[in-house]
């Protein structure tokens, strides 16, 4: 349970953040078949893996616009880790992406099967069209409660302190992008255990992120990720 935890917890830290536009959101092309690859590096700048979204599937419902993201992860020498989806709706201008699907579909199906009982909870994960630097943003959570076998265990990830810092432009090898520099701070609570770190994450309009990096509580970086290659 313990590798499970962490894998979640990682890949939940990324897709908080991670979008891809319609007349409805200015910063993501939600036009099924577009497709997004983004390359992860640790602190020292090696590759540690790629992850791959596409939107599979793009519709109304009433006033919204939906969109479900298949997501592909891979180790640094390309082996799958896990395969999964997650949706986030449009809707006067503002996205908001369930958190419920933030869950890997495919790990939950896995230990559903090995008796474990779920329990998720949380706030969406919001962002307005209209960005502005100092804008402060809504706080965001999951809290995942797991049981198996008479064993409980709670996993959480809190996203505070949400603004925007400033403007800039940023060249990854998929572009030159002019951007909006979000940042956040992330709690991960699991296995008694309490994870602190501040994200920074480069959105452009058009395209959604650029570029996320991660930092430990005393400041120092702990991974980086990267648009490498879209198609829209």
């Amino acid at each position: 349970m313990k590798n499970f935890a962490l894998t979640f917890l990682l890949t939940i830290l990324f897709i908080g953040t991670t979008f891809a536009q319609d007349s409805c959101s200015k910063f993501y092309p939600l036009k099924e078949g577009s497709s997004f690859e983004y390359t992860n590096t640790d602190k020292k700048g090696k590759i540690d893996g790629t992850i791959n979204y596409t939107i599979s599937d793009v519709h109304s419902d009433g006033s919204a616009t939906v969109a479900t993201f298949n997501l592909n992860l891979k180790d640094k020498k390309g082996k799958e880790l896990f395969e999964t989806n997650y949706s986030f709706s449009c809707e006067n201008g503002l996205v908001k992406v369930d958190y419920k699907s933030l869950f890997p579909s495919q790990m939950m199906k896995q230990y559903t099967e090995m008796g474990l009982e779920m329990d998720i909870t949380g706030t969406d994960i919001e962002l307005p069209n209209d960005l502005s630097v100092g804008q402060e943003l809504p706080d965001a959570n999951v809290t995942v409660a797991m049981s198996m076998a008479g064993i409980n265990m709670n996993v959480s990830v809190s996203q505070t302190n949400r603004k925007v810092e400033k403007k800039e432009s940023v060249t990854t090898s998929a572009g030159t992008f002019d951007c909006y520099v979000l940042s956040e701070n992330s709690t991960s609570k699991a296995m008694g255990a309490n994870f602190e770190f501040q994200t920074k994450t480069w959105l452009a309009e058009g395209v959604g992120m650029i570029k996320s990096e991660t930092y430990k509580k005393n400041g120092n970086l702990e991974s980086k990720s990267e648009l490498t290659k879209y198609s829209k």
